[in-house]
């Protein structure tokens, strides 16, 4: 039976409300790549403007290139290698728990950073796991209050555009009692008016 449940979970189509990542086995490829991409980038713009700065003058531009060249693989895959990583015990803990909530992403983000520190010590890894851990309750917490905030907004809005047709109703039905009110007004003042008239014709 869990079995069964994780394996319908995983293959539940991306872009729904429920996963609006990737399915848990594309998932880890997808995050490897955008995080190579994301390293790569990052690492050249980096190495850019740090060859550009260390250069003498005169081959500023030819030391910055080469620096991207020597460093920019380097970041990408390390970027890459810590997410792939981190997909991987976001999806373990998703198949272990059976559910998909942000303690999935704090666990794996601790366990990625301790993982990848294993060679220095363990102090060094639990360091790496608190930052990993501390980092990613952050960017969740992050991304909670920011759904909140979209969500209150979108409230709002449907709240304004649903009071608008009553406003203009109230704002209708205003006018055409003011016009009543005057109208009348206009009616009793052409009356006593043709009154007057038939008055002065009969003398």
């Amino acid at each position: 039976m869990m079995e069964d449940s994780f394996s319908r979970q995983m293959l539940k189509p991306a872009g729904t409300p429920e996963t609006p990542r990737e399915p848990c086995p594309d998932r880890i490829l997808d995050d490897a790549g955008g995080a190579f991409v994301m390293g790569a980038v990052g690492g050249s713009a980096f190495h850019l403007l740090k060859g550009i700065y260390n250069s003498p003058n005169g081959s500023r531009f030819i030391g910055g290139t080469q620096a991207v060249r020597m460093n920019a693989h380097r970041i990408g895959g390390s970027f890459a290698v810590w997410g792939g990583l981190y997909s991987t015990f976001d999806c373990t803990m998703m198949y272990v728990r059976q559910k998909e909530d942000p303690w999935n992403s704090i666990i794996a983000g601790a366990t990625a950073g301790g993982f990848l520190a294993m060679r220095q010590g363990l102090t060094t890894v639990a360091r790496a796991a608190a930052f990993g851990g501390i980092l990613l309750a952050l960017l969740e917490g992050a991304g909670i209050a920011l759904n909140k905030l979209m969500a209150q907004v979108q409230a709002q809005n449907m709240h304004m555009d649903e009071g608008m047709p009553e406003n203009q109703n109230t704002g209708s039905s205003s006018s055409s009692w003011l016009g009543g009110v005057f109208g009348k007004k206009n009616e009793e003042v052409k009356k006593s008016s043709g009154s007057k008239t038939e008055v002065l014709e009969s003398f």
